[in-house]
């Protein structure tokens, strides 16, 4: 009888595992790449991912909890192993950022804007919209923008979301619902503080008009 992917991975067949890689590198390279906003970190995240899984192989369970969720349920594991990796990263990124800035006379870089879901861009009307949606985002909690991107971005069921995290599916599917609420009210609450900004360029009442008519009186 021919062994299970699970089962030859388990018993640290290279082979196997090349199939692994094939089968999800690309998908969990998209989904780093929008958890960071960076290319280079995805890859590093890729690798990392794999590399962790290697060391990790005989903690796979011998049969999948339930194999309706994905096959061998591997892909749901895989990505359990790239949201620790991930998490990992962002504090590491975080000690780094916090050790720059304490740098004398250094220039804080720009936090990294992730992309949004593939699905709510699509129904983005103009950048501003998008922009706005790209702000609600970095203001989920950690734990809302991760069953959001497993169940959005990389189309997992609340099924595999719950076992790539290890949270029953009634938390997969309650954080998810919340984050959905929370961008939408953070989205459209985005585009009202944009919306009067430019009202008040427009009518004169905005800071950099004050300051210009304050200069001009300054002037008389």
């Amino acid at each position: 009888m021919d062994l299970s992917l699970r089962a030859r991975i388990r018993a640290g067949d290279p082979e196997a595992f090349a199939e692994l890689f094939a089968a999800h590198a690309q998908a969990l390279y998209a989904h780093a790449a929008r958890l960071t906003g960076d290319r280079g970190a995805a890859e590093d995240v890729v690798s990392l991912t794999f590399l962790e899984a290697w060391r990790l192989r005989e903690r796979i369970r011998p049969e999948p909890p339930d194999p309706t969720i994905d096959g061998d349920g591997l892909r749901p594991w895989l990505y359990g192993v790239a949201t620790n990796v991930l998490r990992n990263t962002r504090r590491a990124a975080r000690r780094h950022s916090a050790a720059l800035a304490r740098v004398p006379g250094r220039r804080t870089d720009h936090e990294t804007v992730p992309d949004f879901a593939d699905e709510l861009v699509g129904r983005m009307e103009d950048t501003e919209r998008l922009a706005a949606a790209r702000a609600a985002l970095r203001r989920l909690s950690g734990a809302e923008r991760e069953v959001f991107a497993l169940c959005v971005w990389s189309g997992l069921s609340y099924a595999a979301a719950a076992d790539a995290l290890g949270v029953p599916v009634s938390t997969v599917r309650s954080r998810l619902a919340r984050a959905r609420q929370r961008l939408r009210r953070l989205a459209e609450a985005e585009l009202k503080k944009n919306s009067e900004t430019r009202s008040r360029r427009r009518t004169g009442t905005g800071w950099p008009h004050r300051a210009a008519r304050s200069n001009q009186e300054k002037c008389r």
